[in-house]
Order: C-alpha cells, then structure tokens, then sequence
C-alpha cells in the first residue's frame, strides 16, 4: 500500500478512524474526511503520531450535496485516488430532512457516497486498480426500500430508515460493479459487525439504551475495521467485485439486495435526486 492515496470518510472516530489508522501503518497516504475539523485534525495528528505518512484531513458534512460536491471536486486534484472507504452513516432518532429536501439518513447513507463516488469515477479509473469499499450492515435485511418514497415521507420509522439505507448500499455497489466492470475499478461492500462506536447516539431513546447496555461485548472498532481494510488492501481480493463480505468471507445477502432491476432503478433515481441525470453520465 505504500504511495497509495486512500480517502476514508466518517473517518474521525470509530470505524473509520481504525481503518484509516490500519492503511497508514501499510504506508498509505490517507485522507481523512470528516464534519468537525478539530475532531479531524486531532486524529490526524493522532496517526501521524504513529510515524505514518501524515494524513490529510478534509472538511465536509455530506448531507449536504453542494459540499459533497465541493469534496469531490478538492478530491479530483489528488495525483491519485486508489481506494475510497465510503464509511460516513448515522441512524436517527426522528425524521429529518436535509438543505436538498431529502430524508437525512438515505442522503448521508447513500445519497452521499452515490454522488462522491459517481464525480470520483475519472480519478478512480485513471488510478487502476482502485478499489471502492462502502460500509454496509446486515441491518439491510430488515429493509423494506420503496423506490417510490425512498425518504419514507409516509410512515417514516427511525430503524426502518437507517436498514433501507443499508440495502441501498448494497444494490449501489452491484450496480457499479458492473458499471464499472473492464475498468479496473473493483466495488465491494462489508458488514463490519456490531462494534463499539458513537453509532446510535442520534437514535431513539430506546437504542441509545440497548447500545449502552450491550457496548461491552461489541467489537472494537479495530476488529470492525478489518474486514473493510482487508477489502482496501488485500491481494487475495484483487480483481473480486460486486461482492458483500462478512468476517473477510464473501457472502449472500439479502434476496432484495440481490435484485439487480431494482439497483438499476435505484441507480437511476438517485441520478436524479443529486443532479446526475442520464444526459451528464457519472464521471462526467
């Protein structure tokens, strides 16, 4: 991994603190991608500590499509992008809708990562092989996605938004597997586990105490982290794509996450919820 550029959103804390942590010990550079700049400015100098090449950090909220754009485009002046950890998600405790008009948890679960990795395909291309790896969650299992009210603007559920997400992660990364197939671009996504982060502490009452209850015997966000570092970096999954993998194992998910018409669907709203219509491919 030595001279590779690695961006690792969400990565101040947690799971994707570990796991740019892990790639900079391989002699990655890597770019942190964070909301709060003091938060990422300290885990920057943090794993710089560690005698790694120092990482870069960069400032964005990705609910925010105007900032994920602006992140894609500071991003695009890299020499190169070898591989993109899309890790950033969250649940809620309530309904919220982002400055775009779109439900919070699908925008920064899968609208974000859908437009940063679309206007990074130029950069990822002409890096091959690169690697794209998306934070997915057996959680997908319990979604029920309507394509045509993917905000779920009637009957909204807290869990039920955040597991939607989750399988539109999956059925993005089938989708642009085979997108991006004879590129040299491979797309992977993995369930880290349950593992001991800041996750849920946006979410209802009832999850903030079941994860305070449960924290001690989830995983350490190391432990979360390798199944995803493994996926960034590992010569035994060169060339292997469009796969969702658990404990480094490739495995099936979910029926629904498996249907290819409906990531193409998907794929094609979300081009238009984030301004990549047909007529301006991604990429372009």
């Amino acid at each position: 991994m030595k001279g590779k550029v690695c961006v690792v959103t969400g990565a101040t804390s947690g799971i994707g603190k570990a796991a740019a942590t892990a790639l900079a010990r391989m002699g990655s550079q890597v770019v942190l991608v964070g909301r709060d700049r003091g938060r990422a400015e300290a885990a920057a100098a943090e794993i710089g500590a560690t005698g790694t090449v120092p990482p870069k950090v960069e400032i964005a909220d990705l609910a925010s499509l105007e900032q994920v754009r602006a992140l894609a485009g500071r991003l695009a002046s890299l020499e190169r992008v070898d591989v993109l950890i899309n890790n950033a998600g969250l649940v809620l405790g309530e309904r919220r809708v982002t400055e775009d008009g779109f439900e919070h948890v699908f925008a920064v679960n899968h609208l974000a990562p859908f437009l940063l990795t679309s206007l990074l395909l130029p950069k990822l291309t002409g890096s091959a092989p690169a690697r794209v790896v998306t934070v997915t969650s057996d959680a997908h299992s319990a979604a029920k996605l309507d394509l045509d009210d993917p905000g779920q603007e009637h009957g909204w559920n807290s869990w039920r938004s955040y597991a939607n997400s989750k399988l539109a992660n999956i059925l993005f990364t089938r989708e642009l597997a085979r997108r991006l197939d004879g590129t040299g671009v491979t797309a992977n996504c993995a369930h880290p586990g349950t593992v001991r982060t800041g996750f849920g502490r946006e979410g209802k009452p009832l999850l903030r105490l079941g994860t305070t209850i449960a924290r001690p015997f989830f995983l350490s966000p190391e432990r979360g982290a390798d199944t995803i570092v493994y996926l960034a970096s590992s010569p035994d999954v060169a060339g292997q794509t469009g796969g969702y993998y658990v404990k480094r194992q490739r495995r099936e998910p979910s029926a629904a996450a498996r249907d290819d018409a409906t990531a193409r669907r998907l794929w094609d709203i979300s081009e238009k919820m984030t301004g990549l219509t047909p007529a301006q491919p991604a990429g372009a």
